[in-house]
């Protein structure tokens, strides 16, 4: 199928709340695709939060570390913005990857993502 629905998988990555300290995303288990990108969307900003996002990368979903640079592809501003929509790529070659907000000051940020699985060894996707 060519349309864009069988060809991707989607997982929750963040869960839509009020983050008021630095979050681990859940890990996503890319097997089955080459491509993996995060959908991340930010709402209110409370007390000059200030937050940013990075990729880490595991080959066994114990130990990750962050995800060498030249793998990651992002829009997202160093410090996260107010009611925006960003997206974080990855396309090296580690089974698990996950995102990361990390507090650099501040109260809190609304934030929520998903990672959305591309370019699938076995279409369509379920």
């Amino acid at each position: 199928m060519r349309d864009l629905y069988s060809n991707i998988g989607v997982v929750g990555a963040i869960t839509p709340a009020v983050q008021a300290a630095s979050i681990t995303g859940a890990a996503v288990d890319i097997k089955g695709f080459r491509r993996l990108a995060f959908v991340l969307t930010t709402g209110a900003i409370v007390g000059d939060g200030k937050f940013g996002a990075k990729i880490e990368v595991s080959d066994d979903n114990t130990t990750f570390v962050d995800a060498p640079t030249e793998f990651v592809a992002s829009n997202a501003p160093a410090e996260l913005t107010a009611d925006g929509a960003f997206k974080i790529g990855f396309h090296g070659y580690h089974r698990y990857v996950r995102l990361v907000l990390t507090k650099a000051s501040g109260t809190s940020i609304v934030a929520s993502a998903v990672a959305v699985l591309g370019d699938p060894a076995i279409a369509p996707v379920a």
